[in-house]
């Protein structure tokens, strides 16, 4: 079970299109299905928002972190209250929750709990500090969680991150590289649960991705910059328009 919004890209209304549509999906397969909108970059609304849920629902047995906004700016054109609105949805919101649920499962010691970060979280784009940050953020918290619940011995508790590269979701503007395919939302979510159910940690898609990773820890900066030039990442937001020469 999850709960959670994705706000819009100004981060002020809540986007609650398609919430009670995908929950009917679920209950036309039988399935039990509860919906719940939450303004993610409100910590009290969240800890309200799981003590209903605990209270009529029950425990969570999985919970997947994945709200997300995006601004796409350059770095000095990014306002204030856009830098603070991207941490408090896109990490900050991942420690409200968890720590909403995760007791319940360390009683049990059984449970999953599953971080949609991005391939952001493990290298930089133009336009994107704020995001990368946070999305790096993301991966760490995962990391560090993971870590910790071993060394806690809470070994039934098990973990996954979700790092895609560009998805035609719409949370950017006609997205496209060079070197990367841009994946449809039904390969990334069945590569998503399958994670989950075989217990994969890091879930980087599309795994080739995890060659450039590995290499770019030892390439030199120069070769890094000339990978960068020739994949020509390109996609716009409500706030910047694409050009080629942005």
């Amino acid at each position: 079970m999850s709960y959670g919004i994705r706000p819009n890209r100004e981060g002020q209304s809540l986007c609650r299109d398609g919430i009670e549509e995908t929950a009917e999906q679920c209950r036309k397969l039988g399935a039990k299905a509860f919906t719940y909108v939450v303004d993610c970059s409100k910590r009290n609304e969240i800890y309200a928002a799981a003590e209903k849920v605990k209270t009529t629902v029950g425990d969570v047995d999985i919970l997947i972190n994945n709200a997300g906004v995006v601004f796409g700016v350059e770095f000095l054109n990014l306002q204030d209250h856009q830098i603070e609105k991207t941490f408090e949805v896109n990490i900050l919101a991942h420690f409200w929750t968890t720590k909403s649920f995760l007791p319940a499962m360390m009683k049990k010691n059984r449970g999953h709990i599953a971080t949609v970060a991005s391939v952001c979280g493990h290298l930089g784009l133009t336009y994107l500090v704020d995001y990368c940050a946070s999305k790096f953020g993301a991966v760490g918290f995962h990391e560090c969680l993971t870590v910790e619940l071993a060394s806690l011995g809470k070994d039934g508790i098990k973990t996954s991150c979700l790092c895609p590269v560009f998805v035609t979701t719409g949370f950017v503007n006609t997205p496209s590289t060079r070197l990367w395919p841009v994946l449809t939302p039904e390969y990334v979510a069945k590569s998503f649960v399958n994670g989950i159910v075989t217990n994969k940690t890091m879930i980087i898609l599309p795994p080739s991705v995890n060659t450039y990773l590995t290499l770019s820890k030892f390439l030199p900066q120069r070769v890094i910059s000339r990978i960068s030039e020739m994949q020509d990442v390109q996609f716009g937001t409500k706030l910047r328009s694409i050009t080629k020469k942005d």
